[in-house]
């Protein structure tokens, strides 16, 4: 419900002139730590999804591989082309969200949940990692902007663009099966919602959010449905326990920005309100959220939630802050005082970070530093190919993936690295040829997660030459512990064909 709200009656930061240089900035950042700054060991790994554009992978749907693939073909195999995609999704998830509260609500909420999102930690510093997470927070926003369109047009055909950006979602991760149910759940609550029950492109775009997702069904049927077996196996897989979910609700409202996150409780009071009597907008936002956030509750209730989990309903609790604060009257300008401190807060959050992550301020906090898994790593690389050449190794075994997508990227062009282990994770690579271990090698570790013993079988020689330490301001964070590997004895993993 869209109002007539005068454009100069909003203070610039919240116009489209202001948000728009606002977010600008912020971008402009972004593209800067994205190309100076190491990758995450998630990225690392991802990056070799890129390299091998498939139907599906192991650990997720395979939206972040194909967006990596585009950016490699665009820039290269660098750092910065890697997470292309995922800083140019931010800018168009903005447009989104500002459109969406804009058709739900009013300009003056539109523009306090584009500040909100921007400088919600997750966004704000997150913002450039490579991870699903990027591309499910773009297509649930995206899913959530077709329905508010619909909802403003009762133009049916929007059900079509809902079941490309849901399909597309579901493309990126599980997770957003979630969203569907939410659907249902407003088409059954909200009595205008129901006559879209009889229209033929309510079930085509379901259709269409189907058949996106079909790649992935497919992928599965042919290797056992091993992926729905990883992701949906962690569903309440321990025993009741209150052991995390103070975690959880810590690690969310550390996340969305504290002083933001005290916003969003009062907004969602004033939305639930709004829920009793079937308001079409309030039952909109809090239905599509309400499924993936209990089952995020009942999850903490029996196993840990992982931080990023949750990062699709940020839009949308940023609209219910936003709703809260324009609101506000003048009485209770306190509140706005909190506001536009939370978004301070989180803009200079944001740029502290980012710079950081590329120039480091200090060391002294090592492994409890946010970005330690960036540190380190071109060092490491170095120090690798220097050994690599005087060993005369013709490969680099590994046996995590992290640390196997570290090194891949750091030696890409000098031998091949193989992580030995898990290889299920690399089917759309497939195996190497067994003759490449038939000469001397290195194997490398984390320390803490040496596996040396168990490659006894497979070499006759397993004998320790080095220990490299990753460090920041000289600082050690971890230490890796290099193997020479030769004289083949034993297979080294098994074939795809046998798994």
């Amino acid at each position: 419900m869209t109002t007539t709200e005068p454009r100069a009656e909003l203070p610039f930061f919240l116009r489209p002139a202001g948000l728009a240089l606002l977010v600008g900035l912020l971008t402009a950042l972004k593209i800067f730590a994205a190309s100076n700054a190491h990758f995450v060991e998630d990225e690392a790994y991802y990056r070799i999804w890129g390299l091998y554009p498939a139907p599906s992978y192991y650990d997720h749907p395979p939206m972040i591989g194909w967006w990596i693939a585009a950016g490699q073909a665009l820039f290269g195999d660098t750092v910065f082309a890697v997470r292309a995609m995922v800083i140019g999704s931010g800018v168009i998830g903005s447009l989104a969200l500002w459109r969406t509260a804009l058709l739900l609500f009013d300009r003056k909420v539109a523009g306090w949940a584009v500040l909100f999102l921007n400088t919600s930690l997750l966004v704000g510093i997150g913002g450039i990692l490579a991870t699903p997470d990027a591309p499910s927070v773009l297509f649930w926003g995206l899913s959530l902007w077709a329905l508010a369109e619909l909802s403003e047009s009762r133009n049916a055909n929007w059900w079509l663009v809902v079941g490309l950006m849901a399909g597309l979602g579901l493309l990126a991760k599980y997770s957003v099966l979630f969203l569907g149910a939410g659907i249902v759940l407003w088409l059954v609550w909200v009595p205008q919602a129901r006559r879209w029950w009889t229209s033929w492109q309510l079930w085509a775009g379901g259709l269409i959010a189907v058949l996106c997702f079909a790649p992935v069904l497919y992928w599965n049927h042919l290797h056992d449905w091993v992926s729905f077996y990883k992701q949906f196996g962690r569903a309440g897989s321990g025993g009741f326990t209150f052991k995390y979910i103070f975690e959880f609700l810590g690690a969310l409202i550390g996340l969305m920005n504290p002083l933001i996150a005290v916003l969003a409780v009062p907004g969602a009071v004033i939305l639930a309100r709004r829920f009793r009597n079937h308001d079409n907008a309030a039952s909109l936002l809090l239905l599509t959220v309400l499924p993936f956030l209990a089952y995020l509750l009942y999850h903490s209730l029996h196993a840990r939630v992982q931080a990023n989990w949750p990062a699709p309903l940020f839009p949308a609790f940023a609209m219910m802050a936003a709703v809260f604060v324009a609101g506000l009257s003048a009485a209770k300008m306190p509140w706005t005082r909190l506001a536009q401190a939370g978004v301070l807060l989180g803009l200079i959050v944001a740029i502290v970070v980012q710079l950081h992550a590329v120039w480091p301020i200090t060391g002294t906090l090592a492994r409890k530093d946010p970005t330690f898994q960036l540190r380190g790593w071109p060092e490491i690389g170095a120090e690798l190919k220097e050994i690599a050449h005087r060993e005369g190794a013709g490969f680099v075994a590994t046996s995590s993936y992290g640390l196997n997508g570290q090194l891949d990227f750091l030696l890409k062009d000098t031998v091949p690295v193989v992580q030995v282990t898990e290889r299920i994770r690399y089917i759309m690579a497939g195996d190497p040829d067994l003759s490449l271990f038939d000469g001397p090698g290195l194997y490398v570790a984390v320390e803490r997660r040496d596996k040396a013993d168990e490659l006894q079988d497979s070499f006759g020689q397993v004998k320790p030459i080095a220990e490299l330490t990753r460090t920041v301001k000289g600082v050690p964070l971890e230490t890796l512990v290099v193997y020479r590997l030769g004289g083949r004895i034993g297979p080294v993993f098994e074939p795809i064909a046998d798994r």
